[in-house]
């Protein structure tokens, strides 16, 4: 019986072969949200609901269940460079008719049982490292996956937070949309006053009323928006009871001194271009299992047991067995299949070449128009503010001289409300400057604009 171990234990030792142990080590998900870029914004609501979505977002649980996912194919594809041992008993009762003849001998009738319980190992030598590429491969797929990952991460947070802020325009959009429509109507009303002792025309009195009717349908617009975001803003916190919480406009951060100018090694922080380096890494080791597979394979077979016809001898020495050997085999002729193969690989590997290319074109490209987009809306904000400025010098000379009576009510209404329409610009351009900021965000890989500079 100690012969047994020792050989059993002996097989499994020289079967076994050395390998660098794997981690199971993962950054915390967390560090996705990059809650250190949006925390410049100062909107502490806004991290608490982006802390919602990281714990409540299907799709985010979704990408993590595909990364946790390819780490089991992983482990299933590095099972194959290890030794594979089984038991496999079998227990049979013979019976045999008079049938079998040796020249004069004649076996007559018998029957017997026949105790079979048999250790089967076998391994593959890796030799020309085969499997160990495919266990490459898989990690590359596994790499492509957690920047899939982290992709989503980087759309659904850059997604969320302009909703949100297009969310807190609509509400103050709205705001001013009641003021306006406060004021009309008492222009209406004045006109009204008007017409009815002849100081104006009825065309007048209609062109105000109408008006009056254009502010209430734009009014109409504005709360749909803001319903419509509402709705979007609870899909993404997977919550469809709660009032979306936001803060209010006036404490809308609006970045200052991002830096314009960037150079091209900016796309390696994408994760589409990180993507792209790992395929074209794992269809090239996938192009050198196409071509291994042209050399003979070698394993290693080996059985240690026991076999016996009678359970009472089943552990005796003499029912003890022991046999391993190489097996060598090559194919010489499979019709073109692995010659077929082989150049499919190549092919593959040439478009994923040129997939490499085009992303990161598209990337320059996608990073220059979010930088022009920037530009352009801090251009207009920093012009609407202006013009507000203006408007509002406009609307208090109006009000001083109605006061001195050198103006009717009426006039001071019209400033108020073009004063109001030049706020609604100015607040309408300063959320289209946040949100185009967030879209450099998006373009840019995730990576806070601020420290860019510092990594190229």
């Amino acid at each position: 019986m100690k012969k047994f171990l020792t050989l059993a234990i002996l097989l499994m030792t020289i079967f076994t072969p050395v390998y660098a142990k794997t981690s199971d080590e993962h950054p915390e998900e967390i560090q996705y949200l990059n809650l250190d870029w949006w925390k410049r914004f100062n909107d502490e609501t806004l991290i608490n609901n982006l802390l919602t979505v990281y714990q409540n977002n299907y799709d985010l649980k979704n990408a993590e269940l595909k990364v946790k996912e390819n780490e089991k194919l992983v482990k299933m594809q590095f099972a194959s460079e290890l030794p594979q041992a089984g038991v496999a008993a079998d227990l049979n009762r013979d019976l045999r008719g008079a049938r079998q003849q040796f020249g004069s001998l004649i076996i007559p009738a018998y029957s017997q049982y026949n105790y079979y319980i048999p250790l089967t190992v076998g391994y593959e030598i890796d030799i020309w490292g085969k499997n160990h590429l495919k266990t490459k491969s898989v990690k590359e797929q596994l790499e492509i996956i957690k920047q899939a990952k982290r992709a989503t991460y980087i759309s659904l947070t850059s997604d969320f937070a302009s909703d949100y802020f297009n969310l807190i325009k609509a509400d103050k959009l709205l705001e001013l949309q009641d003021q306006l429509v406060l004021a009309q109507e008492k222009i209406v009303e004045m006109v009204t006053a008007k017409y009815e002792i002849g100081l104006c025309s009825v065309n007048e009195l209609l062109n105000e009323e109408k008006f009056l009717t254009s502010l209430k349908e734009e009014r109409n617009q504005h709360k749909l928006t803001r319903d419509v975001l509402q709705e979007s803003l609870k899909v993404y916190l997977a919550n469809s009871d709660n009032e979306i919480v936001r803060e209010k406009y006036e404490n809308v951060v609006l970045l200052e001194n991002i830096p314009q100018q960037y150079g091209t090694n900016i796309i390696e922080n994408r994760p589409d271009f990180k993507q792209e380096e790992a395929n074209i890494r794992r269809i090239g080791f996938d192009v050198k299992v196409a071509k291994r597979e042209f050399l003979p394979k070698f394993i290693i077979l080996g059985q240690i047991g026991l076999n016996a016809y009678h359970l009472d001898s089943l552990f005796n020495s003499a029912s003890q067995f022991f046999n391993a050997g190489i097996l060598p085999s090559m194919d010489i002729f499979s019709g073109g299949r692995k010659m077929a193969f082989w150049k499919l690989k190549k092919f593959e590997y040439e478009e994923a070449a040129n997939n490499y290319q085009k992303t990161i074109l598209d990337s320059i490209k996608e990073i220059n128009s979010g930088l022009l987009e920037y530009k352009t809306a801090l251009q207009n904000y920093n012009e609407s503010t202006e013009r507000l400025n203006t408007q509002a010098k406009i609307y208090e000379l109006a009000k001083d001289k109605n006061q001195i009576g050198a103006s009717g009510d009426i006039e001071v209404l019209y400033a108020k409300e073009a004063y109001l329409i030049s706020e609604k610009e100015e607040v309408s351009n300063k959320i289209n400057s946040v949100i185009a900021t967030i879209g450099l965000y998006k373009s840019a890989g995730g990576v806070d604009l601020y420290k860019l500079e510092e990594q190229l």
